[in-house]
């Protein structure tokens, strides 16, 4: 008779489909982590509603169980100069053979693009699909991607959507008490996604995206949602990344996440702490954060 011995995100996993994993991982070695999640959450049918994998959720399954020693994951794919490797596969059946991957070492001026459904989305989509270690997840609430391009050419993906509501570093930084938090953290805004894509190689071109973005986020938020944000933020792994463009750009650091996400309720700490980098958008962000301005259009003298 199965026993159930583990339960983790709303699942509880028996022996058997432990063994399975054990298996799976053991045998595909030539697939990547994010591959050996979708694969394993399609033979365990373990999907959304929609009939998809759950990838995110069983590759922090994969990395709890390599963290407690059952398994071993292959080594993270990393880019190299001499080419580049998909780190999530394309979607079932989709076309890659559009893309453009020579080398790009200077970029002129640039323009970002909201990718609104049809072509550009689906192009933007392909690209975070293909080398953003997130992928194209679901995100909460509001959300405008851009794709960014220079001279005609395709050099890089941003996202901007709702922002967490528990940031125990943020919230001491603003001075919010939560009935403040409650009627104004639509105000603040995630860059969930940041992408540069492989093949680019431009100096400093990471910290001209996210300064060209902040101005632009204002006036396209209050087109598509009725109101501007104050403040940035966003989140960085600092096991794989050191968040230099956010510093290039003037991001502020105000400390780690407690590595719990959105939908932790049970303090399990699943995910890997990040670090915490914020953008004002205005001077009196935080006056109006806490309620003591209104929130009104912004204008010149407001802006940092």
């Amino acid at each position: 008779m199965e026993t159930s011995i583990r339960e983790f995100s709303g699942r509880t996993f028996c022996t058997e489909e432990i063994d399975i994993i054990k298996e799976v991982v053991k045998t595909y070695r030539h697939l990547s982590q994010n591959e050996l999640a979708y694969t394993i959450g399609e033979i365990l049918e373990w999907t959304t509603p929609n009939g998809r994998p759950k990838g995110t959720s069983c590759l922090r399954l994969l990395q709890k169980l390599e963290a407690d020693g059952e398994v071993e994951l292959p080594p993270l794919r990393e880019y190299s100069n001499k080419g580049w490797k998909f780190v999530r596969r394309p979607a079932e059946g989709e076309d890659m053979s559009w893309m453009e991957t020579s080398e790009i070492t200077e970029c002129g001026s640039l323009t970002l693009k909201i990718a609104r459904p049809g072509e550009l989305l689906r192009r933007w989509r392909s690209y975070i699909r293909a080398f953003h270690m997130i992928g194209d997840t679901s995100v909460y609430g509001h959300r405008i991607c851009y794709m960014v391009e220079s001279e005609g050419r395709d050099v890089g993906c941003l996202q901007f959507s709702a922002s967490a509501w528990s940031l125990a570093a943020r919230d001491e930084w603003i001075g919010w008490t939560v009935p403040d938090k409650k009627a104004r953290l639509h105000l603040v805004v995630n860059n969930s996604r940041t992408l540069i894509l492989p093949w680019v190689h431009a100096a400093n071109l990471g910290s001209r995206i996210l300064s060209q973005a902040a101005r632009q986020v204002l006036r396209d938020w209050l087109a598509a949602f009725c109101y501007e944000p104050v403040l940035l933020e966003t989140f960085v792994d600092t096991s794989f990344y050191s968040g230099t463009i956010y510093k290039a750009a003037n991001w502020t650091y105000l400390g780690n996440t407690k590595g719990r996400g959105r939908n932790d309720r049970h303090s399990e700490k699943l995910l890997t702490e990040k670090a915490i980098f914020t953008y004002p958008l205005r001077r009196d962000f935080r006056e109006v954060l806490k309620g003591e301005k209104p929130c009104r259009a912004v204008n010149p003298d407001d802006l940092p």
